[in-house]
């Protein structure tokens, strides 16, 4: 039996009082495409409440800390203005306590199935109207369930491409190391934000209701 884990990295813009000072006067930029992924939370929740998992997903906005990234490449030109004990604290209170969790419940769920589907879940601002699979290198059972969901995807006239082989973020490397790769199936889910934003070329509500029962049919 495979489970399921739903991850979301850039669900939100939200700031912490706390640090709110280094984006004054920037608040469109938080709101922009730049400081988070429009539609990502609302389709990563749909996911969690269609497969009845709890959502792993990420409280502040990139521009703060990118969990996705290490080192230097975490901060932007916002949070770079901070002192670097700053930013180790910020560090401390969100990208640790994230990768911790993660890594928690894929052993966890690792220990109680036969396997598990991991998919991450973004929203593009440079595509138009395009759903993309991506697995990783050596990714034989992450790239079994990707056809078939891009079979299933496919099979509605949805535009989606399934890429092997992809390098990936600090994030999802450190994830497809870190367990055995005939058990772990890491996807990343990356679907047009003219969808959420436009209601094109499809409306939203109906696309993702699409990409949520497409996943379940594929893992029957």
């Amino acid at each position: 039996m495979t489970a399921f884990l739903f991850s979301c990295e850039h669900a939100t813009c939200a700031v912490p009082e706390a640090y709110r000072e280094i984006f004054r006067g920037s608040e469109e930029v938080l709101t922009s495409k730049e400081g988070w992924e429009p539609g990502a939370l609302n389709l990563a929740q749909g996911f969690a409440m269609r497969f009845r998992t709890p959502l792993v997903h990420g409280d502040v906005t990139r521009l703060l800390i990118d969990l996705e990234k290490d080192g230097d490449a975490r901060w932007s030109r916002f949070s770079l203005k901070l002192p670097e004990a700053t930013r180790v604290k910020i560090a401390d209170r969100q990208e640790r306590p994230y990768r911790a969790l993660l890594n928690q419940r894929i052993a966890e769920d690792l220990r109680r199935h036969e396997g598990l589907l991991h998919v991450m879940v973004h929203t593009d601002p440079n595509t138009e109207g395009l759903v993309m699979l991506e697995t990783p290198v050596d990714a034989m059972l992450a790239d079994k369930l990707a056809t078939a969901w891009r079979t299933k995807l496919a099979a509605g006239n949805v535009d989606v491409r399934h890429v092997r082989g992809v390098g990936g973020t600090a994030l999802s490397e450190s994830l497809s190391k870190s367990f055995p790769r005939d058990r772990y199936a890491q996807v990343c889910l990356s679907v047009s934000q003219a969808f959420f934003l436009e209601g094109r070329p499809w409306k939203w509500e109906t696309i993702k209701k699409f990409i949520l029962e497409s996943l379940a049919e594929a893992v029957e």
